[in-house]
């Protein structure tokens, strides 16, 4: 340093000293400017003064020699200590050199330029806050100083910073944010360790409002809270969980749609490989399940989000319970606020609005042909933007029910999905269907295919609630058209019924469920007659589904949609199936579920009289179907008590193919005589002479059967037929009533052609015939079938 320019009023005594390289000498010159600073303070010369601090910043502090800079941290340490309280008038001069010297190379000038501030800071105490950005962002790189004497000086320094911001109530939080959204995103853990410390404090300050900017530091948050650290995550835990307390407080104050984002990006977990990240996740979620409990409807609009996070958590294992369960919060309490009034939104909305469009077509009209298009495209399901509003013009809470669906379908889609999360979509597939009915509709197409899929899921659970979903969408008024299908010709024709109230194996409908989900219509929609198509066709396509869940299934719906829609739906298709094959084999499941299954039971008393017209009808439809079986077919009459007809479609058996698959039908059907649906059947054999067909079908029966187990338990049932001179009854005139009550009941079945019934039985067995000859015919044209 040039020793001779003039450093005055710094005498060259001082001058020398503070460029000495010996610390007692520049402590001695510190000693000399404290004492001449406060005669100028005394003399209230602050001209005098600021030249003093100016010679030391820009000839000693930010001096090229070593020695001279460390001479003036020490120097203006001591200005500040002469200063006293009026040190704040000269705070910017005296702080902005020293925290040059933060930079340094040299770690020796570093702990002296902490130690300069610290003495700064001391003195001035409040006054400092306005320069509170300058000293923070040069305490954060010291925070991460490589040197522990630094590092431990910038810990004294952080300290006494702290005691006075929280001591103070001038504290700019206004200016302070943007920095601390720019310093939360470091990796260096000493410096996420400062960061954390300095949110906890200003959390804990009763003046100071951080609440109001959590959405600008609530992701850096999140991403300290993932280090590797035990001690800086448990501190980062307790300043979430601190803001969390306050959410709950002053819910009206917070700012639930700015941060909720944030929670969705951070309850999926991109490694699960790394611990740190589950405890993330479950933070996120807890957050996430308090703000759906506490915004309420606000959070519907960004729904397609929340799902999007929370539907993968919920088929986590019990290594992540706690996820699991936050997880089955949020989607328990997300779709409660789902209500009837979501369906009403956009109808309220349009109805305000001009009745045309540009182009005068009505917009209700063009809406509507828009969103079909909209889900007919949706089925590749893109990436989706969470948190987006539906539209950002509705001052009014708006259902994202397009994004929902999106995600839900997404979820069915994907073969990867865990079983527990295709439940859940399915659960929220029906809530919609039944609290959103007419907007739900719009989306059917594109789900229709995928529901099909999933009967056949491995999970019984699965299939129950798919089977609930595709039963409401046949079901529901919203989807009402006049399509539909027809079993017979128009005489036959029967009205697809509607179960009243509540469904079987459903919750009971109340409130305003009732009013909802209740068909006040007396017939199914026009998607009941596609899905028992695209069942029926499913099972000929999946015969392995038909084999191992297709009793399962029918016997399901039976409960959910009327076992009369679907007996009389199945048996119209089946009518125009041209597998033949197929047809003869789902005849024949179908005819097992008829006379067995309890849930049936109802339907085969309606069978088994035939009193009124639509019972007839209803059989009629059965019957042309069950001809595809011929066993299936005498089984049908025996259920309804058609015994001359049973007789005389056995004596035709002689004229078809008898092969071991029809003689192990007619051993079934056996043992279901013998089983207690056809208790009924056994007790008219005592009426010999009212029954003579009964018993001849049943000797027919018999004749069929090789000498095997079944024969020969038909052969005793009919050796215990009584004599029916035995059988007579003393009173004649009772006896005569009898036989008018017989032949009264016998006259209800006029309405019935059988004689028709059997050409069409003759017509369907030809085609049977036709087919199996057609085959054989390839079979031995097959290069390998002549070998053999």
């Amino acid at each position: 340093m040039n020793t001779e320019k003039d450093f005055s009023p710094l005498t060259p005594n001082i001058v020398r000293a503070l460029n000495d390289k010996l610390y007692e000498k520049r402590k001695v010159a510190a000693l000399e400017i404290e004492k001449l600073v406060r005669e100028f303070v005394a003399q209230n010369n602050s001209t005098q003064i600021r030249h003093v601090i100016q010679i030391l910043a820009s000839e000693f502090a930010l001096s090229q020699h070593p020695h001279s800079r460390k001479g003036g941290l020490i120097g203006l340490a001591a200005c500040s200590i002469a200063l006293g309280k009026d040190s704040g008038l000269y705070l910017k001069e005296l702080i902005e050199p020293v925290l040059t010297c933060f930079n340094d190379s040299d770690s020796r000038l570093r702990y002296y330029a902490c130690e300069a501030l610290y003495n700064i800071v001391k003195v001035a105490r409040g006054a400092v806050l306005p320069h509170f950005n300058l000293l923070f962002d040069g305490l954060s790189k010291l925070a991460a100083d490589p040197d522990p004497n630094v590092k431990s000086g910038s810990e004294l320094l952080d300290r006494l910073l702290k005691d006075i911001v929280t001591e103070s109530n001038k504290f700019d939080l206004v200016a302070f944010v943007p920095l601390l959204r720019e310093r939360i995103y470091s990796n260096n853990q000493y410096a996420r360790q400062f960061i954390i410390s300095w949110i906890h404090v200003l959390e804990s300050v009763p003046d100071i409002n951080l609440l109001d900017y959590l959405p600008e530091i609530l992701d850096g948050l999140f991403q300290i809270l993932g280090d590797n650290s035990k001690e800086i995550r448990r501190t980062c835990e307790v300043v979430l969980g601190e803001f969390l307390k306050e959410i709950k407080k002053t819910p009206s104050d917070v700012k639930f749609a700015e941060m909720a984002n944030i929670l969705v990006i951070h309850c999926q977990v991109a490694d699960e490989t790394k611990l740190t990240n589950d405890l993330i996740q479950l933070t996120a979620m807890t957050w996430m399940r308090e703000f759906i409990q506490l915004a309420g409807r606000a959070v519907l609009p960004y729904s397609s989000g929340i799902l999007t996070a929370v539907l993968p958590c919920l088929s986590y294992d019990d290594r992540k319970k706690n996820t699991k369960e936050a997880a089955s919060a949020c989607n328990h309490s997300l779709m409660k606020l789902v209500t009837p009034e979501d369906d009403e939104e956009e109808e309220k909305s349009e109805s305000t609005e001009s009745p045309t469009k540009e182009d005068g077509q009505p917009k209700t009209e063009v809406d509507s042909n828009d969103m079909l298009n909209a889900s007919q495209e949706s089925v590749g399901f893109s990436n989706i933007s969470f948190f987006t509003p539906a539209s950002a013009d509705r001052p009014q809470v708006t259902l994202d029910l397009d994004g929902i669906v999106q995600v839900l379908g997404r979820h069915l889609h994907d073969s990867s999905t865990g079983m527990m999360t295709r439940i859940a979509v399915l659960k929220w597939l029906y809530h919609l269907y039944i609290k959103t009915p007419r907007k739900m509709f719009r989306h059917t197409d594109s789900l229709f295919p995928m529901l099909l899929k999933t009967l056949s899921d491995e999970s019984d659970e699965v299939i129950l609630k798919d089977l609930e979903v595709l039963a409401e969408i046949a079901s529901s008024p919203a989807g009402q058209s006049d399509q539909g299908g027809s079993c017979d010709s128009a005489d036959n024709k029967l009205v697809l019924k509607v179960p009243e109230g509540a469904k079987p194996g459903q919750q009971p409908i109340t409130g305003s469920k009732a009013a909802d989900s209740s068909p006040s219509t007396p017939s199914m929609n026009s998607y009941f007659y596609k899905f028992m198509i695209n069942l029926l066709k499913r099972f000929s396509l999946e015969r392995k589904l038909l084999e191992n869940r297709g009793a399962f299934i029918i016997r399901q719906l039976c409960l959910l949609l009327h076992a009369e829609n679907i007996f009389h739906s199945m048996a119209d298709i089946l009518l125009k199936e041209e597998d033949l094959k197929f047809a003869s084999t789902m005849v024949q499941t179908l005819n097992t579920i008829l006379l067995t299954s309890a849930e049936l039971f109802q339907l085969r008393n309606q069978l088994k009289d035939l009193h009124t017209q639509e019972s007839c009808a209803l059989f009629c439809c059965l019957y042309r179907s069950w001809c595809h079986n011929p066993v299936a077919t005498v089984s049908l009459c025996f259920l309804t008590q058609n015994y001359k007809h049973a007789y005389d479609l056995i004596q035709k058996f002689g004229d078809l193919e008898v092969t071991v698959d029809f003689l192990m039908e007619v051993d079934k059907l056996v043992q279901l005589i013998e089983s207690p649906i056809f208790t009924y059947l056994r007790l008219q054999l005592l009426d010999v002479e009212n029954n003579p067909y009964l018993i001849k079908a049943l000797y027919g029966l018999l004749m069929l059967l090789p000498q095997s187990q079944a024969f020969q338990l038909l052969s005793h049932r009919l050796r215990c037929v009584p004599n029916p001179e035995l059988m007579r009854t003393v009173d004649e005139s009772k006896y005569m009533d009898s036989k008018q009550q017989v032949a009264s009941k016998r006259a209800s079945h006029i309405q019935v052609d059988y004689n028709e019934l059997l050409q069409h039985f003759d017509r369907v067995q030809s085609k049977h015939l036709e087919v199996r000859h057609q085959r054989s015919g390839r079979a031995s044209d097959h290069p390998d079938r002549k070998l053999m």
